[in-house]
């Protein structure tokens, strides 16, 4: 069912979201807070889902005035909302398949593109179309290109931009090719992540023009990073001082493919040693565990665990799809290290010492020192200067 909204119930929470944002930092030009006050982020998202009692619920636009309060307060506050479910009947728990994401990430992003009047931006994940109408409001519609791979959300986009008068160009493809047959853009921006950049983007934009997407080799292993393709065979940038959490780019709609973990046999031998380095490391600090990510591959497994289910977990533990397995435990012994206990063919912990010493070594470098040079045959990772290699992503297509 269809609910009217009236101007007067949106517009101003729409301007004093604009106002919250410019407040944080994260909405400082002119043109992106006419942007964020004059386009209803209540059309692109007319429903999305939040836990409630270990499931995922449906709220939506309704006739009845608290509820649609209480919607409208959502939609028009600095959330990230669920808009798209995959269930499978292996998994307890769907998969998340789109979004819409923080305001104040899309804002930061799209300020950080330093877009100019006139020039072409895709966009790789159309989502609810909520962030091409930002970009259709500061460019003009004829100058967008957004693409994503489930039909249904370029169809619902297309209809929504549509109300509000915006007709930009949307394809349904894998995000991955971009859009050779619209290239090149002056801009090219992905609300997904990639665990490296695709040679497509970089061919496909202009000398000069500018990349920005999440790289994420594994769960909260990355950051933004923008990149400025400076001649040919080349693009290089730094990545962002903040945080940044997308879905990752899929090659075909519906959920991905869910990676079986081997369970351990009861009788696998386990090994016990000490370690010095703080076991919530790979909360605490993201860069060490962003190389981590790079020693120990995409998929894995991460958490507390261990003790009373009516106290505090005792440990932390990590595990990958070949039955590895490494649990260290949270309270230090006297000397001030901690115990682990490890199993299987991979030892996981030490992959995240040996990416501390090598973080260590580097002059324990934060994000904004960290940088990415792109080239068709190799993408490499440095610190402060592009000669201080630190580490190689793949360069294979995602």
């Amino acid at each position: 069912m269809t609910v009217l909204i009236e101007t007067n119930e949106w517009a101003q929470r729409a301007a004093t979201l604009a106002h919250e944002l410019h407040a944080a930092g994260k909405l400082t030009s002119p043109q992106w807070q006419q942007a964020v006050c004059e386009i209803p982020r209540h059309v692109f998202v007319p429903s999305y889902y939040e836990a409630n009692e270990g499931s995922m619920v449906a709220t939506e636009t309704t006739t009845d005035q608290p509820s649609r309060v209480r919607w409208l307060n959502a939609v028009y506050s600095n959330t990230a909302l669920i808009t798209k479910l995959a269930h499978d009947s292996r998994e307890a728990q769907p998969e998340f398949l789109s979004s819409s994401s923080t305001p104040g990430l899309m804002t930061r992003m799209l300020e950080a593109l330093d877009i100019h009047d006139g020039q072409r931006v895709l966009e790789i994940g159309t989502g609810t179309g909520y962030n091409a109408a930002l970009l259709c409001h500061r460019l003009g519609a004829a100058n967008v290109f957004s693409v994503d791979i489930e039909p249904d959300l370029v169809d619902l986009a297309r209809v929504r931009l549509a109300e509000l008068g915006y007709h930009p160009t949307l394809v349904t493809t894998d995000g991955v090719a971009g859009l050779p047959e619209h290239a090149p853009f002056d801009r090219i921006i992905a609300t997904c992540a990639v665990p490296a950049i695709p040679w497509s983007w970089v061919d496909q934009t202009t000398v000069g023009g500018i990349i920005l997407t999440d790289i994420k080799l594994g769960l909260n292993a990355g950051n933004l990073v923008r990149l400025t393709r400076t001649g040919p065979q080349r693009a290089e940038g730094r990545f962002d001082a903040g945080q940044a959490a997308f879905m990752s780019l899929r090659h075909r709609p519906g959920a991905s493919e869910r990676v079986p973990y081997t369970r351990a046999p009861r009788d696998n031998p386990i090994t016990e040693h000490t370690t010095t380095l703080d076991p919530r490391t790979p909360w605490t600090n993201p860069v060490v565990w962003f190389l981590t990510a790079l020693r120990i591959g995409p998929h894995y497994r991460m958490g507390y665990t261990g003790g009373d289910p009516r106290h505090s977990p005792n440990a932390v533990c990590l595990s990958t799809p070949d039955g590895s397995r490494s649990e260290i435990t949270l309270a230090p012994n006297t000397d001030g290290s901690h115990t682990m206990r490890h199993t299987g063919p991979r030892h996981l912990w030490s992959c995240l010492e040996a990416a501390h010493q090598l973080w260590d070594a580097a002059g324990r470098p934060d994000w904004p020192r960290l940088g990415l040079t792109v080239t068709p045959q190799i993408q490499t990772l440095y610190a402060d200067e592009p000669t201080n290699t630190i580490a190689t992503l793949s360069n294979q297509t995602p």
